[in-house]
């Protein structure tokens, strides 16, 4: 059988990103020795935690042709929430007077199962009114902030218990908790994308509905999981996030949803729907908090930071796009 003969370009356009983000992190490195320090590996690695969560989540939109603007929101309703009900006793601000604080699980069922809810019902209008998930996924957007504004009072949150914020501090086998639930998720995730009959559906849809519905899958239930799933996740990384800051408010998670669909186009998770693995989720999530903290330590101003961010995200969906066409 005749083997394969190398192709330069093809390699450009599907590692190019990657290979240009190895290049700087190297050029940075030289540079700066204190980027591959412990510290800032570490500080990395928190950061990839809440992002992977928040990426594996809306990668499933995206396999499905599809995206999800709500997930910023959802994240900050999911740390609200955490919030009030894992808030010290003793604290002066506390939410709930006389309360006491929820167990840690119990806590993070809650949340998980909240903005579970409000993802099926996004995923109710895409998949049964036939409303595009940019519209439906925009307007559950809008209410899951207002709810979270009523909810909280526009009042930032604080004072949690520690065994709440020791899952930023502290760890098994000298990884932190929070980590550790990220690898959980990422393992989660590849079983349900790889070996489940939902993820194989997942897939179907998105290369073709209305042929994955003539073959007999359920493409309405599956896509109203798809997104609950995806919104669960949110509220996770909500929980995770108000861990590793120590405080919560209704903006926490602002625009991070554009960086996770950044983060799974730029790892290789298809716009047009159909492609995409888990690891096209951490691939893109390494390379954008690798190209924030390269950038940091290189000095470039705060502003100009967000131009590259948005001459990679061009890049990376302009090369998918190229890809989809050479395929056809």
């Amino acid at each position: 059988m005749k083997a394969k003969s190398f192709n330069l370009k093809d390699f450009l356009i599907n590692y190019g990103v990657i290979l240009v983000m190895v290049i700087l992190v190297i050029f940075t490195s030289i540079k700066s020795p204190n980027f591959l320090s412990s510290s800032n590996v570490l500080n990395l690695l928190l950061n990839m935690s809440s992002r992977l969560v928040i990426a594996l989540g809306i990668a499933g939109c995206v396999i499905t042709a599809g995206c999800d603007l709500s997930a910023g929101r959802m994240i900050g309703l999911g740390g609200c929430i955490a919030g009030v009900l894992l808030q010290r006793e003793d604290y002066a601000g506390r939410f709930f007077e006389g309360g006491k604080p929820m167990n840690l699980l119990l806590a993070l069922v809650i949340v998980m199962v909240i903005t579970a809810a409000f993802g099926a019902i996004t995923g109710f209008f895409i998949a049964f009114l036939d409303v595009p998930p940019f519209i439906s996924t925009l307007a559950m957007m809008e209410i899951v902030y207002g709810l979270n504004l009523i909810f909280t009072d526009a009042t930032p949150l604080g004072g949690y218990v520690e065994g709440y914020t020791n899952l930023a501090t502290q760890g098994f086998l000298g990884v932190r908790w929070i980590i550790w639930i990220a690898i959980i998720i990422g393992v989660v995730s590849w079983f349900i994308f790889n070996m489940t009959r939902h993820g194989k559906y997942m897939y179907a849809i998105g290369a073709n509905p209305q042929a994955a519905e003539v073959a007999g899958v359920p493409v309405r239930t599956t896509l109203v999981l798809i997104y609950a799933k995806a919104a669960a996740f949110y509220g996770l990384a909500g929980f995770m996030l108000g861990a590793k800051s120590g405080g919560a408010s209704v903006n926490l998670g602002l625009g991070y949803e554009m960086e996770a669909i950044a983060a799974c186009t730029i790892g290789g998770v298809s716009v047009t729907g159909g492609r995409g693995k888990v690891s096209s989720a951490i691939i893109g999530v390494a390379v954008f908090e690798l190209l924030k903290a390269a950038l940091q330590f290189l000095g470039v101003n705060a502003n100009a930071q967000w131009i590259a961010l948005g001459i990679i995200i061009y890049i990376a969906i302009s090369l998918d796009i190229r890809k989809y066409v050479a395929k056809k």
